[in-house]
């Protein structure tokens, strides 16, 4: 996987906790400089907090079919 590629995680048509799950592990997966976009039918509120407790930035943005894409990648580092 190149420095510059992003692993796409589509979780709009899974069950909770299933979109959460495989997002989870795919940034296990990433590098410093990789990052992971997840598209989701709604906004995944509970992942954030996950999210800032092992280090990551995100940006979310609700697209025209009314689904969310959350783009995550590892903080850096200061």
């Amino acid at each position: 996987m190149g420095a510059e590629e992003i692993v796409v995680v589509d979780g709009r048509d899974l069950e909770p906790p299933e979109p959460f799950e495989r997002t989870m592990a795919a940034i296990d997966l990433i590098s410093p400089g990789q990052k992971v976009m997840l598209r989701i039918g709604r906004e995944p509120f509970p992942l954030y907090r996950a999210l800032e407790l092992n280090g990551f930035s995100w940006q979310t943005e609700r697209v025209r079919d009314g689904s969310f894409e959350i783009l995550i990648w590892h903080k850096p580092s200061a």
